[in-house]
């Protein structure tokens, strides 16, 4: 398994608020938008951050997430690591495949690949 890339994600209340504000201040423009999470990059998409109002699916928000080539793997080195699994591992209709666990102290890691279908 490979990591293509990891995102932080902060969660805001006001999403267009915090979306300018980052805007404003780092230069950062909006590279996708679903209406409950907008990913912000820099025109070489090289540095991105989400901003998260509430996940669509899962009961909680993550705090980063990190996508990887093969999510499956990454699903089943969780488990045996005996990490808490706190959204199931499913396709999501935005077109990836997702998981998130906790870590020791709680951080909440959303895990995902792109299916290959939304590429």
């Amino acid at each position: 398994m490979t990591v293509g890339r990891v995102v932080p994600v902060v969660s805001v209340t006001d999403l267009p608020t915090a979306v300018a504000q980052y805007h404003a201040v780092l230069g950062l423009d909006v590279v996708m938008d679903h209406g409950w999470i907008v990913t912000l990059a820099d025109p070489g998409h090289r540095h991105q951050l989400s901003l998260l109002s509430r996940d669509a699916t899962a009961t909680v928000n993550p705090t980063v997430s990190i996508e990887v080539d093969d999510v499956d793997d990454a699903y089943r080195s969780a488990v045996a690591a005996g990490l808490r699994i706190v959204h199931p591992l499913c396709d999501e209709e935005w077109g990836v495949r997702r998981f998130f666990f906790a870590d020791a102290v709680g951080n909440v890691v959303n895990v995902l690949s792109h299916r290959a279908q939304s590429r």
